[in-house]
């Protein structure tokens, strides 16, 4: 089995609290092509029910046991026609005593590796001077039919605990055709001689924590900015299936000709995502 490094610092002697902030901030995008208003609006409607609080608050909740952090308490609701918040305190060292207002707690885990206003999703959780927010926004486009699923994710720790050990599990969590990862060290702590230190693991790139077969499944393209402990990847999926992309129909029941145009608008989509740019209409 593939060795993913883990973001996990030796053992360093600290004055006081290690109090950098390792922030792993990325958007996940799904595409498809859903060829009527009703097929759009029936779109956003599945994807509402499938990212609901309940599977929301499960992801949160592994993924704060993957970075070994302790849930305090949670608190989550769905709302009527559409959308959720869930709220998850959670701190990074075992709390004695009994649990939050909901009863909920889990000891750490180890290092495993346009039309209508469209309804948003949202999953906020709080650690002990760090937070896990998720959100949710599916929308599509008012003439060509391609329905866009967005899912924002930002984990925020402080201490020992540190994001970039839970990057898997989250890629894994959401099928994306197109991923912008953001990963940032800010602040610094001190040694027990007073000497600052701005980062407590080393990183080359976000990429030396994905596993083999991301990187088999995506292009990848970095932009890294070493002396500030930046580091940007972009990823965009390499196979394409037409029917991975129909929403309400199959290839089987278009023409030729409309597969292909169909085909044009999702890669100029995905593109356009990838690059960050708008590119000549088709």
């Amino acid at each position: 089995m593939e060795k993913i490094p883990q973001a996990n610092p030796t053992k360093l002697k600290l004055h006081g609290f290690n109090n950098l902030t390792k922030s792993l901030s990325f958007n996940l995008y799904d595409l498809c092509y859903a060829r009527t208003v009703e097929d759009r609006d029936a779109y956003i409607e599945y994807i509402d029910e499938q990212y609901n609080a309940e599977r929301l608050t499960t992801i949160l909740e592994s993924v704060n046991q993957i970075i070994g952090a302790t849930i305090l308490s949670i608190s989550k609701q769905d709302y009527d026609p559409q959308g959720s918040s869930v709220t998850i305190l959670i701190c990074e060292e075992e709390q004695l005593g009994g649990s939050g207002p909901t009863g909920s707690t889990s000891g750490p885990g180890g290092d495993g590796p346009s039309g209508p206003t469209p309804p948003r999703d949202t999953v906020l959780a709080h650690l002990d001077k760090s937070h896990i927010t998720v959100h949710t926004y599916p929308e599509y486009h008012p003439v060509l039919g391609i329905s866009t699923f967005r899912i924002d994710i930002d984990v925020s720790t402080c201490g020992r605990i540190s994001p970039l050990n839970a990057l898997d599990y989250l890629i894994h969590s959401f099928d994306a055709d197109i991923m912008t990862i953001d990963y940032r060290v800010r602040g610094f702590t001190r040694d027990f001689t007073g000497k600052k230190l701005f980062i407590d693991h080393p990183i080359h790139s976000i990429q030396s924590y994905l596993p083999q077969e991301i990187h088999d499944s995506y292009h990848m393209m970095d932009v890294n900015v070493y002396q500030e402990n930046i580091f940007h990847t972009k990823c965009m999926l390499r196979a394409f299936d037409l029917d991975n992309y129909l929403f309400g129909t199959t290839k089987a029941k278009l023409h030729a000709g409309e597969r292909r145009r169909i085909e044009q608008r999702i890669h100029r989509e995905m593109e356009e995502i990838y690059y960050g740019r708008n590119f000549a209409s088709i």
